[in-house]
Formats: C-alpha cells, structure tokens, sequence
C-alpha cells in the first residue's frame, strides 16, 4: 500500500531525516527513486520557510499527534529545481521497537488552488458586474428623477403660461375693447353733434376719446415696460439728487390724477440726498401712488412717506381703500393678475409686476400690509447707494 498509494508518503525520524519515500511522493517533488533518503525534511520546505520548519518540528516532538499541518495557512512545498507549489501535510506519529517516527501524507493541491482563485476571480468580477450593474441602475434611476422632475416643472411651466395666456387674453380684450368702443362711439356722436353744431357736446366727446387714447397709450406702456424689463433692456444710471424734492413733485404731479377730495399727503424723514437712478424710482413711485389712487375712494387720503436711516431708504405708500383679499395675495406680483375685489376698476395686472422689476433694479425688497375695506401699505427698501 505504502510503494503504490497515489497519496505521497514519507517516514521522518527524530533527528527528522527521511527514511522512507513512496515514489508518489518522490515524482511530486521531482526526485530520482531513494534519492531523498536520509535527507532532513526541510529539503522539501521552502528556503525561506525552512528554518521556521525546524522550530515547529521541534515543538510537535514534544507533543506528537495526528494532525493536519498549517491549519488557516497555505504550505508550499519545494521540488528539487527549486519550484514551489501548494500542498496539503497530514502528520501522523507512532513508535517501534526502533524509536518515534512521524508518518507524513502530502497531496499537491495546485488543481484545487487555481480553481479556488478562478473561483474567486469569477466571484470577484461577479461582484464588480453587479456593483457596476447597480451602479448604472442607480444613474437610471436618478437620470429618470431628472427627468420627471424636469417634466414636472415643464408641466408647471406649461400651466403658468397657460394660466397666463388666459390672463391675458382677460385684460386684453376687456382692457383694450372698453376704450375702442368709447372712441368708436364717441367718434360717431362728436360726427352727429357736428351736424347739430353743438360745440358743447362734440368738446365732451372729443374729451372722452382723449382719455381712452390715453388709457390705451397707458396700457401699451405697461405691455412695452415689462417687456423691456424682462429682457434686460432698461439701464440702470445712478445719479445724486435730493430725495425729498425729488418725491415732493412727483406727489404734486399726480394730484391732479386724484379723485375728488382724494389728498397726497407727503413727509421725509433723515439725510435728503440718495444716489439712485431717479428714472427708476420715478416708475416705482408713479405705480404705487397711482394703484393707491386708483383702488382709494374718493375723500380718502393717500400718504406717501420717505425715510432715509443709515444707507437705507425706505418709501412707504398707504392708502384707506378696498385692501387686498387673504385669496389674492400669492399671486400679487404676478402678470396680468388682478385681484377679486378690483375687476370693475380699470387696469392690466401689470403695475405690481412692473414695480417688482424696477425694486430688483435698485437692489431693493418690497412688502406690504392690507386689510380688506381699510386700505393697503407698501414698504419699498433700498440702498442709499
């Protein structure tokens, strides 16, 4: 059994000198037969492992059993060309009448270990197929969230648009078709009186066509100004000037705008000089005083105050009109939005959305206070300059 098993078999004695060999053993490790005979041990033991191999043997002298070798670790052994490969050592001691002897059965393992390392590679590469795998799906998945959400806010943009033209075509054809039909009537009585040589009535009508043409031109301004503010067309051009006269006379200009008993009450608080683009916060002003004019009945007053603390300005407009419902108040500043409680009063939604613009022009906030039936105030803030 020992001459022909395919298992290579050794016997080791004390000094740990080979006395016997199976020649599976000798053709594992590439010697002629008897050739290792009487050899030590470590003949077959990597150089670098060799000394470390006597230690060891030493130690299990003093305590021999049947055990596997190199438990958790790989052996190697060493041919006679000096090649090393991986084996797998079971010892197994006994005693004769001759002395203690280790029987050493050794198996070349290197079949085993390349397929281990195939198999680890393969693991491996499975593991980086599905980690990349994972990872393309997780760029898909967020590529497809980019996506909804770019659809979303194009779907809410298509919606506000939408919204807008619907807006528009609100203001538009009622804003637009109550001065043209005032002028086309108009334009037919001021003929017919004509006829009559009533000079009184034909200078009313006249009049009235004024005052829709105005309102027109008015409205055509408000269309031209947005535009031109959205597209960043409207320079900026600081200037020093004296900020009380400079609001005192527009207050005073748009006097003549107010309504019967109606009132512009203005007062200026600190420092007199600003450095703004006065063409600037003429709109703004103009917007502002005009809507509490506008949305203000008669007998009312409108208070304008300027305050200049520190570097900052600040112009307040308050008036004691109809105020701005709780409903209408997210969409103030929107285009052509005109609130529930105005839609008798004449105007294109744009005031508050051009005033808005000319505020981001001086690098300002603007904010308001209302209640509805006592009236509304703007707050506008900005740099001194």
């Amino acid at each position: 059994m020992f001459e022909h098993a395919t298992e290579g078999m050794l016997i080791v004695n004390e000094q740990g000198e080979i006395i016997r060999i199976n020649p599976s053993a000798e053709r594992l490790f590439g010697y002629a037969k008897g050739e290792l005979l009487n050899q030590k041990i470590e003949t077959l033991v990597p150089r670098n492992a060799a000394e470390r191999h006597e230690q060891y043997r030493t130690k299990y002298k003093q305590n021999p059993h049947a055990r596997s070798m190199g438990a958790g670790i790989d052996l190697y052994g060493r041919k006679k060309d000096g090649a090393e490969f991986p084996v797998e050592v079971s010892l197994s001691p006994y005693v004769s009448e001759n002395g203690r002897f280790v029987i050493a059965f050794i198996v070349d393992v290197t079949t085993r270990k390349q397929a281990e390392e195939k198999m680890r590679n393969y693991s491996s590469e499975l593991e980086k197929q599905v980690e990349d795998r994972t990872m393309i799906l997780h760029e898909a998945i967020a590529e497809l969230e980019k996506t909804k959400a770019e659809l979303h806010e194009a779907l809410q943009k298509e919606r506000e648009l939408n919204d807008l033209k619907s807006r528009f075509v609100s203001v538009a054809s009622h804003e637009f078709r109550t001065p043209l039909t005032t002028i086309a009537s108009s334009v037919s009585l001021v003929k017919r009186y004509a006829e009559t040589n009533d000079k009184e009535k034909q200078f009313r009508h006249i009049e009235r066509i004024k005052s829709a043409i105005n309102n027109l031109t008015d409205i055509l301004d408000d269309f031209l100004s947005l535009s031109k503010l959205e597209e960043g067309k409207v320079s900026y051009m600081p200037e020093l000037f004296n900020l009380s006269a400079f609001v005192k006379e527009i207050t005073s200009e748009m006097q003549i705008n107010a309504k019967h008993g109606q009132t512009i009450a203005y007062h200026h608080d600190g420092d007199i000089y600003v450095n703004v683009d006065p063409k600037v916060l003429k709109n703004i002003l103009l917007n502002l005083v005009s809507n509490a004019i506008k949305f203000s009945p008669e007998d009312q007053p409108v208070d304008v105050t300027s305050t200049v603390n520190g570097n900052i300005v600040t112009l307040t407009i308050a008036d004691h009109g109809v105020g701005i419902p709780q409903a209408d108040r997210g969409h103030l500043f929107e285009r052509f939005y005109r609130g529930n409680n105005v839609t008798n009063v004449q105007g294109t939604g744009l005031g508050l959305s051009i005033v808005a613009k000319y505020v981001e022009l001086v690098n300002g906030t603007i904010d308001y206070t209302s209640e509805e039936n006592k009236g509304t105030t703007f707050i506008v803030t900005f740099p001194k300059g």
